[in-house]
């Protein structure tokens, strides 16, 4: 069944109008109603989110349980565990986001709580309070 625009950002993990600018631009396959009001088929929004690295409709979801509902914090990017490696009380963990890779340090009770593994759909939110700079390679 199509998703309007306002469903399909929400599944997509954008903003309605970042949705209507795709459809403008012809980036995002759209059908119209007898009204002309775009809808949005649910295969787009699995290619969509399968370009970006992040799991479709009906594939491996999170577990059951308490979820995040709501947060403050605005700097959020969907993800796919690709690793996870525990040493002692530490634990490395490679999030998979479109073709980038992003790897936090997190403690072991953190991942045994959140019960983490290769494959599963995760978020990383972002909190920086330093920016640290490096020189660019051949410099």
């Amino acid at each position: 069944m199509p998703l309007t625009p306002r469903a399909a950002a929400t599944r997509l993990g954008v903003s309605y109008s970042t949705l209507k600018q795709w459809i403008y631009r012809g980036s995002i396959r759209t059908s119209r109603t007898s009204g002309g009001h775009h809808r949005v088929p649910e295969s787009e929004v699995d290619r969509l989110l399968g370009a970006a690295g992040r799991l479709p409709k009906g594939a491996r979801s999170p577990r059951k349980g308490p979820r995040l509902v709501a947060i403050s914090g605005r700097n959020q990017l969907r993800a796919v565990v690709d690793e996870v490696r525990i040493e002692g009380l530490l634990a490395q963990v490679r999030l998979r986001i479109g073709d980038q890779r992003l790897t936090a340090v997190i403690t072991r009770d953190a991942v045994d709580e959140l019960k983490l593994t290769r494959g599963q759909a995760a978020l990383a939110i972002i909190k920086a309070t330093e920016v640290m700079v490096a020189r660019a390679a051949g410099e």
